[in-house]
């Protein structure tokens, strides 16, 4: 069997490009790499400092009243690996500089979580595993 690869890339569906553009570039700290329209879609694409891509997408058909829900069938959140606590605070101090509501650190036995929701509602988190 061949080794599970790495996440290269994610893209979230997005009803408005104009308001969760900015907001994904105030979270990352940069513009996106690269616009795609190659289909019934539009793109906006990061380059995040990992390497992985993240993608915000804006397909034709969507409706603006479609909203995400993590309790239906689909992607429940998307959770960025950091290293340790300070790091886990930075980003809730950058969160809170770039006025991104979040849920504050919340420490489980399996390790610390700091939620927030995007635009859409697309639940998202950095998240340190506990040693």
């Amino acid at each position: 069997m061949p080794t599970f690869p790495a996440i290269h890339h994610l893209a979230l569906s997005v009803t408005d490009l104009d308001a969760s553009e900015p907001w994904y570039t105030k979270l990352i700290g940069s513009e996106p790499a690269m616009t795609l329209s190659d289909g019934p879609f539009h793109r906006r694409v990061f380059a995040l400092p990992s390497g992985q891509l993240l993608g915000l997408t804006r397909h034709d058909s969507v409706d603006a009243g479609d909203a995400f829900a993590p309790d239906r069938p689909g992607m429940d959140h998307v959770g960025f690996g950091v290293a340790d606590r300070a790091e886990i605070e930075q980003w809730r101090d950058h969160l809170d500089s770039v006025g991104i509501a979040h849920d504050g650190v919340v420490e489980a036995d399996y390790g610390l979580a700091l939620s927030f929701k995007d635009p859409d509602g697309n639940a998202l988190e950095f998240f340190v595993l506990a040693s």
